[in-house]
This record gives C-alpha cells, structure tokens and sequence, in this order.
C-alpha cells in the first residue's frame, strides 16, 4: 500500500491507465483475431476486407491513444492486408478457372 499522499495518487492514475491500455488492447486483439477467423474461412475473401477495415480503424485508434506504437500498428496493418489481398487474388484464380 502507499504510504504517500503522491503514491496514493500514483496509484489512482496508473490504474486508470491500465484499465484505458487493456480495454484498447482487448480491441485490436478482438479485432485480429476476428481477420484470421474470418481469412480461415471458406468464404473468406469479402468477409476479410470488411473486418480488415475494422482492424486497421482499431490499430490507428489504438496508436492514437498510445497504447501500441504507431509502427507495431502500421506493421500488423500490412501484415493483415498481404494475407487478404492474397486471398482475395487466389480466390480470383479458382473462380475464374471454375
């Protein structure tokens, strides 16, 4: 426990800080997983953009608010982006061949 009137406040603040940094946590978390969920799938391709565009929104809010740098965002943007992009081309291939 604290024993200061400024470590009782410290106190105060880191856990608002925390509970701030782990509710945006959970959401970009949430949101990746819902992209490989859905980049698992049969059906994959349209789904996949659609919640790739929710990821990027979460992570570029989630940078915003200092929760994650704005490159660890950036990064797991293009990472997500290259796998739906490369679904949507080999899902073109196979409907195209069909």
């Amino acid at each position: 426990m604290p024993n200061t009137k400024s470590a009782k406040k410290a106190l105060r603040s880191s856990l608002s800080k925390k509970k701030h940094n782990s509710y945006w946590k959970d959401r970009y978390k949430s949101s990746v997983k819902s992209v490989k969920a859905s980049l698992a799938s049969s059906n994959g391709a349209e789904v996949s953009k659609e919640k790739l565009q929710a990821l990027q929104k979460t992570l570029d809010k989630a940078s915003k608010e200092k929760v994650i740098h704005k490159n660890k965002a950036n990064r797991l943007k293009s990472r997500y982006a290259r796998k739906v992009s490369a679904l949507s081309k080999a899902s073109g291939k196979t409907k195209k061949n069909s």
